[in-house]
Parts: C-alpha cells; sequence; structure tokens
C-alpha cells in the first residue's frame, strides 16, 4: 500500500482546532484512461486547516456556490445503533464527518486507528491535498513499498487497504464530490504529481443506506510507477458522500491494493460498505 503522511492528532495541534472553520477546495490534475487529463476538485475542510494556509491553490477553479441536489426522496434501510452489524466485526465513528462504519476483526487483520488521527498525502510544497480521518487498515506491515515517493508515515507500513472519512466543505455537487473524492484519492495515493496514475472514474449513483441519501462512485486505477513488486499493479477507490443541513458535504472513502497477493475482493469491500451509516438519528 502506499504510503502516506500522519497528521499530527487533532486533541495536540491546537491550530488546527482553531482553524477548522476555513473550507479550501483543491485541485488536482489527474491521468484518466490514455491522454486524457480531468481537472478533480473537492471540497475539502481538511485540507486548508491541515496545512495551516490561509491563501487558496493558485491552481484551484472558481468556487461553485453550494448545490441544493439531492438524490431521489426515500426511506433508506438503516444499520442500526452504534454496534457493529456484522458480528464480531469492529465498529469506527467519526462525529466530525458524520461517519460510522464497521471493518472486520483484528484476527482479520484490520486495524482501527484512533478516530483523532489524520492521513494526508502533500503535494510538492508538502501541503496537505487529500486528508482523512476516522480511519481503519487492512494488513498493515507488509511490503512498505511506495508508488509515492514523497509519501511517508504509517499509513506506509504496508496496508492492503484503507478506510477514512474526508470533507467539510460546500464547493461543488454532491454528485462532483463523490467522484472527486474517489479520483483524488487514487491520484494522491497511487503516485501523485510525480508520477500521475492512470485513473477512470465512474459516474455518481445515488446511495440510499444507512440513513444516507447520497452519491457513490468508483475509481479504477492503473499505477504507472512500481519500484518493487510489493506496489500494487491496479487499485480501486470507492467513495460516499453525504450532504449535511448546513450544507458542508462530507465523504467515506476506501482505496485498496489490486492484483496483490491477499487484496480485498470486490465482495469483501462491498460487504464493509454495506455497513456505513450516518451518525445522526
Amino acid at each position: 500500500m502506499p504510503q502516506s503522511k500522519i497528521l499530527e492528532r487533532n486533541a495536540e495541534h491546537q491550530t488546527s482546532t482553531r482553524t477548522t472553520s476555513r473550507r479550501m477546495k483543491k485541485t488536482l490534475i489527474a491521468a484518466l484512461g490514455i491522454g486524457v487529463a480531468l481537472t478533480l476538485s473537492a471540497c475539502n475542510e481538511d485540507t486548508d486547516s491541515s496545512s495551516k494556509g490561509k491563501d487558496k491553490d493558485k491552481g484551484a477553479s472558481q468556487s461553485k456556490a453550494p448545490s441544493a441536489e439531492s438524490p431521489a426522496p426515500g426511506s433508506p434501510k438503516k444499520p442500526s445503533g452504534r454496534g457493529p452489524v456484522v458480528a464480531g466485526w469492529q465498529t469506527q465513528t467519526s462525529e466530525k464527518h458524520h461517519f460510522r462504519y464497521d471493518v472486520p476483526a483484528k484476527a482479520d487483520k484490520w486495524n482501527v486507528i484512533e478516530k483523532d488521527t489524520s492521513l494526508s498525502y502533500t503535494d510538492k510544497a508538502g501541503k496537505p491535498i487529500v486528508v482523512m480521518n476516522g480511519a481503519a487498515n487492512y494488513r498493515q506491515g507488509g511490503c512498505g513499498s511506495s508508488p509515492n515517493p514523497k509519501a511517508v508515515g504509517e499509513a506506509g507500513k504496508g496496508q492492503l487497504a484503507t478506510v477514512g472519512t474526508t470533507g467539510g466543505g460546500t464547493d461543488g455537487t454532491l454528485r462532483e464530490n463523490a467522484r472527486n473524492w474517489a479520483g483524488n484519492w487514487g491520484f494522491a495515493a497511487y503516485g501523485g504529481p510525480d508520477h500521475k496514475p492512470k485513473i477512470k472514474v465512474s459516474q455518481a449513483k445515488p446511495w440510499k443506506q444507512g440513513g444516507i441519501e447520497g452519491y457513490t462512485a468508483t475509481a479504477e486505477v492503473t499505477v504507472t510507477n512500481r519500484p518493487s513488486s510489493c506496489v500494487p499493479p491496479k487499485a480501486v477507490v470507492h467513495s460516499i458522500a453525504q450532504k449535511l443541513p448546513d450544507g458542508t458535504m462530507h465523504g467515506w472513502v476506501i482505496y485498496a491494493d489490486q492484483g496483490v497477493p491477499k487484496a480485498l475482493t470486490d465482495a469483501e469491500i462491498k460487504k464493509v460498505m454495506s455497513t456505513v451509516r450516518s451518525t445522526d438519528g
């Protein structure tokens, strides 16, 4: 699993807690397929506060007004309670981003990370371009090689998959953010600006489950820089986006190596996704 940079815990990093009201849209250029480029942006409060910067990225496109768009009304099925939906699984909660989800037991090589710990990939200047917290990972401690040589930290200890929550801004529409979170995490985690991976992002589809009426999107990643067999040839990223009554948009993301021994299957990934639910209500 590519390495990523662990940011200081919010409890210890007072500047982060004081600046969480600032929201910023980050823009990335990710290769889609062969010879096609797409500008991917997402509303992320975390990237702004974590970098402690006050100026918006000069490459960012103009901010869009918050969208009133929402999926068709319905009564989504809600996985129950604070405990795990699947017996024996571990529950992770992100009050900040209003998501709760479950992952398999420790015996199955899953680790729930302290929820206030943030994972990030940075740009050439060392500023975060994607950030998540409320995270968990799968099979830490395997191959440590990374297709993103600038990324360092705890998340570089060979995980085959990482899950977490992100967002908090108001730019763009919910559909756009579902796609952008999937594309941005695939871009940052599997090569970044120096070794741009090839990415194909699906159209966003409605997601109705667990008290969430939002959208989901998938990014299929082809890794272009493989310094060793530890680095996967391919990866997949899934996102779930929800919009809160205050207009802020928040995402749940899983990115997983593919084409390597013990990689998560599609069925295993979908089972984890089936546990995602809102912390509200």
